[in-house]
């Protein structure tokens, strides 16, 4: 019976022997960000989400959630700092409902303001410090990894951007079925970007061949290659500075209480406060005719499209470039644009309201705006009751400012307008800066190399099981027939 026990031990000793051992791969743990993106009219929040073993350092990262912080950007709290920070809560509380709890206090979290703090801390920058404290103090009571929240510079907001656009558009990178893995296409179609906020507006590009000067560039590297791009950002150029600022221009060279406004639509008024011209630098400048700073004015709507057009064109100032065909405005250099283009943010909006379409000849596009300036305010108001007064008056001087913009500042024309594509979302992912804040951010974030255990090969493991309890059974019978 000894020896036969002693048997029986060696055989399952052998057999364990034989069980193929080999590397078992875990999949990938899946990381989260968030970043909040403080604009200069609203803030919103992203998340997105990556599995952490990185390819070629860079996450391939989607869109998780996005929510609308309620209220102004959070400059507009300059005078109550607290409230910046508490205005943030409820979308930070639906963040949590997202993210699993066991990975909540390794998100990666952050804020970055742009054009709106930008002027609220050449105004005042104690008071800008006081806000982003308020709010580092409001997210430091969530359980997140908060890394901070900044003042982000206008050309990281355009770079950023065409970061995003070419990450959703396939362009740094695609899934190959056939080869099971993430290629670079043979034929990358960079395109560039063009934003358009409340307070700046930004254009960012690979120009044609190697003429662009250094010290305008962006360098980035992404899934292992090399990029540099041109990207430059006008401060007050957003659409909301540049209204105040063409209101401004219209009262000085009038110098009456009663101002006819050519982009406003007839049988429109508005009364504006002097005094609020001093709320931001691109209008604070002293004038002459605007002294007494508690008088009102009112803003006569005339609707005329052509007066209009020369009105915000006087806002730029193109004699300063001369000659020159490397420069837009303003002395600024800027290499020929190339390539395609998407334009997102208030580009979009606008000509999304205007029902103008991707692909519209130039000539049908300035029809459609002119066409919209002539109508009356009862005529708007009864047509789009939903819209707020506010933005429904203004749509004619965006339109009419975009077109200068793009035309007489950057250059589009006849032929390359249609390189122009005017989109807001690419697939269920929002186009904007903070996907390319993030997807730079990634490479910040240590790659983990995918975990190896040591594994049986399944198969194997259960027959050699299958074969132990045999044995043992027929051990177990053969000694009690022994002692019986």
């Amino acid at each position: 019976a000894v020896l036969g026990a002693l048997a029986m031990l060696s055989i399952i000793a052998l057999v364990l022997s034989l069980v193929k051992i080999k590397d078992v791969t875990l999949p990938p743990m899946v990381k989260y960000g968030m970043v909040f993106d403080a604009g200069s009219s609203h803030t919103s929040l992203f998340i997105y989400e990556w599995d952490s073993d990185k390819e070629n350092n860079t996450g391939v990262v989607s869109q998780t959630l996005s929510c609308d912080v309620q209220g102004q950007g959070i400059s507009s709290y300059a005078s109550d700092p607290p409230k910046a920070g508490e205005s943030l809560r409820e979308c930070l509380d639906k963040a949590l409902k997202v993210i699993p709890p066991m990975k909540q206090r390794e998100v990666s979290t952050y804020l970055g303001a742009t054009a709106g703090m930008r002027l609220l801390r050449e105004q005042n920058s104690s008071a800008a410090d006081q806000v982003l404290a308020e709010i580092a103090k409001t997210m430091q009571e969530y359980p997140v990894d908060f890394h901070g929240a900044r003042i982000i510079t206008g050309e990281e907001e355009g770079a950023y951007g065409w970061i995003t656009i070419n990450y959703l558009l396939d362009s740094f990178t695609k899934y190959s079925p056939k080869e099971h893995l993430w290629v670079r296409p043979e034929a990358a179609n960079i395109l560039g970007a063009l934003d358009l906020g409340g307070a700046s507006t930004q254009i960012s590009f690979i120009p044609k061949g190697s003429v662009i000067k250094w010290n305008e560039t962006s360098k980035f590297t992404l899934y292992g290659y090399n990029y540099n791009i041109y990207t430059h950002s006008y401060l007050c150029y957003g659409q909301n500075e540049v209204l105040k600022r063409l209101a401004k221009e219209l009262i000085v060279v009038r110098g009456k209480l009663g101002v006819e406004h050519p982009c406003y639509p007839k049988n429109y008024n508005e009364i504006i406060s002097l005094s609020s011209f001093g709320t931001s630098p691109c209008t604070s400048q002293n004038d002459l005719h605007l002294t007494l700073a508690d008088r009102n004015v009112t803003l006569e709507g005339s609707g005329n499209a052509s007066r209009c057009l020369a009105a915000i064109k006087k806002l730029f100032n193109f004699s300063a470039c001369g000659q020159s065909q490397d420069c837009t405005f303003n002395g600024v250099y800027q290499p020929p644009v190339s390539g395609q283009f998407f334009a997102f943010s208030a580009f979009y909006y606008n000509f999304r309201f205007l029902n103008l379409t991707n692909g519209q000849p130039l000539a049908t596009v300035r029809e459609t705006i002119q066409n919209f300036c002539t109508r009356s305010w009862e005529d708007l108001s009864s047509s789009y009751p939903k819209d707020k007064p506010e933005r429904l008056r203004s749509y004619c001087a965006n339109a009419n400012y975009i077109l200068t913009l793009l035309l007489d500042a950057y250059k589009f024309n006849e032929t390359s307008w249609n390189s122009i594509i005017f989109q807001m979302k690419a697939g269920s992912t929002d186009i904007g800066w903070t996907l390319g804040y993030m997807l730079n951010l990634t490479n910040m974030i240590p790659a983990e190399a995918p975990e190896h255990v040591k594994g049986h090969d399944p198969s194997l493991w259960a027959a050699a099981i299958a074969f132990i309890v045999l044995t043992l059974a027929l051990g177990l019978v053969a000694l009690l027939m022994c002692l019986w």
